[in-house]
């Protein structure tokens, strides 16, 4: 609603995943704070794919542009994403981390200051943006189809879309902010769900099993350099910051070793 975008230039459509609060609750909440603007619909099967999917076929508009309901998009958000996605048919844009606490991080925060949501990178070395900040013609949506469900539905549209012959571009002023998770109990829910959606992912290839293990001590092993990075970064000014970091990183990459190999053996 604080877009710099004219209100009658856009739609909004707002997916209820099963929320807590219910769909008519959500529905009168949302009236309330966009003055009827926009439109609630229901995604009954959980998942961020079935999510997304339910708000495209809901829409009408010829630009797409995707976000989460915990971002915060910055307010010229739209009108330069709308300007970015006259150079390509897909667009990834920024995601900057945003700390509840940016004098004194938990330990946690500090970990996600430095690693989380890259998506600069994500985008030019890995040809993927996080549909938390992502803008998509309709046209390669039809021509593509909707997202899947139970698989790391970011990555796994994008490379569709570009194996469909479209390009990605990353475009920085195309900016949201994402919180922070705060508590080691968030970031381990994060992680699995990330580890159990790129093992279904990587499975489906000829060679997957190798793949998964192969990976999964390339994940370990990367705590090292990473240690490096953290103690160079500068988005930590403290030395006292960069050991927490650094506590954490060797944490969930032992966590997510782990976390990966049980995948394996339950199937």
């Amino acid at each position: 609603m604080r877009q710099t975008l004219p209100l009658d230039q856009f739609e909004i459509i707002v997916a209820d995943n099963n929320s807590d609060l219910g769909l008519d609750a959500l529905q009168r909440v949302v009236a309330e704070a966009t003055n009827h603007k926009a439109k609630v619909v229901a995604a009954s099967i959980q998942g961020a794919g079935e999510a997304r999917n339910a708000g495209v076929f809901a829409s009408q508009s010829e630009i797409l542009a995707f976000t989460d309901s915990d971002c915060q998009p910055s307010a010229d958000w739209l009108e330069n994403g709308l300007k970015a996605i006259e150079k390509a048919k897909l667009v990834g844009g920024r995601v900057q981390v945003l700390l509840n606490h940016p004098d004194d991080p938990h330990p946690v925060e500090a970990f996600e200051a430095v690693f989380a949501f890259n998506n600069q990178a994500y985008v030019l070395k890995k040809q993927f943006s996080v549909t938390a900040n992502l803008f998509a013609s309709r046209e390669v949506f039809d021509a593509v189809g909707g997202f899947r469900q139970g698989v790391s539905e970011d990555k796994d549209w994008c490379h569709r879309a570009i194996a469909a012959g479209y390009s990605i571009i990353y475009q920085d002023n195309v900016c949201v902010g994402h919180p922070a998770r705060q508590t080691w109990a968030e970031l381990a829910r994060k992680w699995q769900r990330l580890t159990r959606e790129s093992y279904h992912l990587i499975r489906e290839h000829q060679w997957g099993h190798i793949l998964w293990i192969t990976r999964s001590w390339i994940v370990l092993l990367s705590a090292l350099p990473h240690t490096i990075l953290i103690l160079n970064s500068k988005k930590l000014s403290r030395l006292k910051d960069r050991l927490r970091a650094i506590l954490v990183l060797f944490r969930l990459r032992f966590y997510r070793f782990f976390e990966a190999h049980r995948l394996m053996v339950s199937e």
